[in-house]
């Protein structure tokens, strides 16, 4: 017995020595001792998330992610090999959980499925201090960022909440509602925001959430169709502009007493956003994204 033990030893030593030299001369990147970190700029809480390469390694993370967090949530050490990621995960409406909660009924998630191209990226330090970061934009795509520390959150749902909060309480709760529930309001719209216009900046993102509740299709304003053509892809260009509005046109825009201009990229999410029924969100062609609805118990 020890003898057939021994040539099975030998017989399978040459293989494994061919597989290691294979990775190791292999043209595809390998990205070892890596600790992931997740994003969420989605209007939902991320529930949870799978990387997978096409050699069959995974990695994970998530932990229930409000809208807007992530910074400073890790889960470590994993290999990741090759330029194409598979990435299965999971989101909830936070209110439809709770009133399925209420209801003795099951959790139901959103499953998405995001194929992700990363170019061979060179990543210096060892485990520990290689941090990938994926970010979970609104429109469902996904962008991967190498990083060393714990930080990299580019949307701050929770500052455009509290400025409202502190400045324009009436308008943004009418209805004296928790804080949670406007708080996830506010990030439905502030993530409406992204995918019309591209704003991630605070204080852009600030005054179209404000001008937002002021009057829901205040961006067919000629005056705004002008200033959001004019600050395009300038970062907290908007925000200004809209602060420095002259007080005719805030009261055309709080009455809706103007000639409407119809916005070149009609936002159908926001009827989406304000839905109570299960939403499903616009896939953007960033590789294949496919949504399938999934029963979770409590």
């Amino acid at each position: 017995m020890e003898k057939r033990t021994i040539w099975l030893l030998l017989l399978l030593l040459p293989l494994a020595l061919i597989v290691a030299a294979y990775d190791a001369f292999s043209s595809e990147p390998t990205y070892s001792g890596l600790s992931i970190e997740g994003f969420n700029y989605t209007p939902y809480n991320l529930d949870r998330f799978v990387i997978t390469d096409k050699y069959g390694n995974t990695a994970s993370g998530g932990g229930d992610l409000m809208p807007g967090s992530g910074q400073g949530r890790l889960s470590c050490c994993y290999k990741l090999k090759g330029t194409d990621f598979t990435i299965d995960w999971y989101v909830y409406d936070a209110d439809l959980a709770i009133k399925a909660i209420d209801a003795q009924q099951p959790i139901q998630d959103i499953h998405e499925i995001t194929q992700v191209h990363l170019p061979p990226t060179k990543v210096p330090g060892g485990a520990g201090s290689r941090i990938l970061g994926l970010h979970f934009y609104p429109d469902d795509h996904i962008e991967f960022e190498f990083r060393h520390d714990l930080g990299g959150t580019r949307i701050f749902y929770a500052e455009v909440w509290g400025w409202l909060r502190k400045t324009h309480n009436p308008l943004l709760n009418p209805d004296d509602e928790r804080d949670s529930v406007v708080f996830r309001k506010i990030a439905r719209l502030a993530a409406g925001g992204w995918i019309k216009y591209h704003l991630a900046d605070t204080r852009d993102l600030k005054q179209y959430v404000y001008f937002k509740l002021l009057n829901s299709k205040f961006d067919e304003h000629p005056a705004v169709q002008k200033i959001l053509s004019e600050t395009k892809d300038k970062p907290g260009a908007f925000g200004a502009a809209m602060e420095a509005l002259p007080a005719p046109i805030v009261e055309e825009l709080k009455t809706g007493k103007f000639e409407h201009v119809q916005s070149s990229k009609k936002n159908t999410n926001d009827a989406i956003f304000n839905s109570r029924d299960i939403p499903m969100l616009p896939t953007k062609n960033i590789g294949s994204t496919r949504r399938v609805s999934a029963m979770r118990l409590t």
